[in-house]
């Protein structure tokens, strides 16, 4: 059997970059791993001009290693991390592709990944990785939503490590082009009342709402459901919502599709929601961030905002076969609207913690 040596991959300045030749290699690695993992080719397949702007992040870092065999890239670790509020989390995945399993790959990727988060004085580790289904034992949430199969190997691998089962989020997927979209609209605009409003732009914030968006992005860490995972929160301002936009507009091939409720009352924000598009016409599109803040619930809005934004999605990105959007499985509001609107499940993913210090 081989052995494997284990690399630091530098972020090249670019794709066309000379050292960018592993960071596009361990992306295809991952890219066919998770291909395999969640059992369908469109769920997470990024080109790796898409990823650069992600690990050039300065307030969400990241890392990533590869092992090698005979001088081939065949598995790779991802480390990320966040500067802003209470940063003693670190999200880690080892992934290895299925020929090259068994040989203790994931094991040295995962020591060196949990001694990164040790060496940086995390408190904890997160893993999200998807679990298809296999014959056997299913191992329930504790949440009391969702299970996943208990003979899985990666169940096995994360449990023999000392990681603790918190969470199942359901994957669940589109198909476009979205039908009868203004008349959706319209009724969710009805049911919504004359209080709210949609605004819809495409890439940066716009000027009025940059203050808003920092605002909801920062909800989003801490009103999501998290079970017991304990996700910090990621505090947002009004500068970090203006790198972002600009370092997206200058490096992403991607094209940013937004929709956001206005509370007229008090000319706030009350929800946005996001999908990012890839310039492929054949490549799914990817529903991010979409929230409510809870003191505007029970309004419908949740509903307003994922058809505003695609029948918005329609008329400046048409041609995409597919929408992909995750949520928990305890989250059932959202999961009630996405169900409305046509989403079907087609995969999970589990989130795993394990306490380091």
């Amino acid at each position: 059997m081989a052995e494997f040596t284990i690399h630091d991959v530098p972020t090249p300045a670019s794709i066309d970059a000379p050292d960018a030749a592993d960071f596009i290699r361990a992306i295809e690695v991952a890219n066919a791993v998770e291909t395999v993992s969640y059992g369908m080719p469109d769920m997470f397949s990024y080109e790796p001009v898409e990823e650069i702007p992600h690990f050039t992040n300065p307030n969400e870092p990241r890392r990533m290693i590869v092992a090698r065999v005979d001088g081939e890239i065949v598995a790779r670790g991802l480390y990320e991390t966040q500067t802003e509020g209470e940063a003693d989390t670190a999200w880690i995945l080892a992934q290895v592709l299925p020929e090259f399993r068994g040989r203790g790959i994931g094991t040295a990727l995962s020591d060196r990944l949990e001694g990164m988060a040790l060496a940086d004085g995390k408190r904890k580790a997160l893993v999200y990785t998807p679990i298809l289904d296999v014959p056997g034992d299913r191992l329930p949430s504790p949440t009391g939503f969702g299970s996943i199969s208990a003979e899985h190997r990666d169940v096995k691998f994360l449990q023999a490590r000392g990681y603790s089962f918190e969470q199942v989020e359901r994957a669940s997927r589109l198909p476009l082009p979205f039908l009868d979209a203004d008349r959706l609209v319209a009724e969710a605009e009805a049911r919504s009342g004359p209080d709210y409003a949609v605004h819809y732009w495409v890439g940066s914030t716009p000027e009025r709402w940059l203050a808003d968006i920092a605002n909801l992005a920062t909800r989003m860490s801490t009103d999501a459901p998290s079970a017991g995972l304990d996700e910090p929160e990621d505090p947002w301002t009004v500068e970090r919502v203006r790198e972002a936009d600009e370092r997206n507009t200058r490096m992403s091939p991607r094209t940013r599709v937004f929709a956001a409720i206005e509370h007229l009352p008090s000319a706030t924000l009350a929800g946005f929601t996001q999908m990012s598009v890839p310039r492929q016409q054949h490549r799914a599109v990817d529903q991010y961030a979409t929230i409510v803040l809870k003191e505007h619930r029970g309004h419908r809005l949740g509903m307003l905002l994922k058809v505003a934004n695609l029948a918005h999605l329609e008329r400046v990105a048409p041609g995409h076969p597919a929408v992909i959007t995750f949520n928990a499985e305890e989250n059932r509001h959202m999961l009630d609207v996405n169900e409305a609107v046509g989403f079907l499940p087609v995969s999970n993913e589990s989130a795993w913690r394990k306490d380091l210090l």
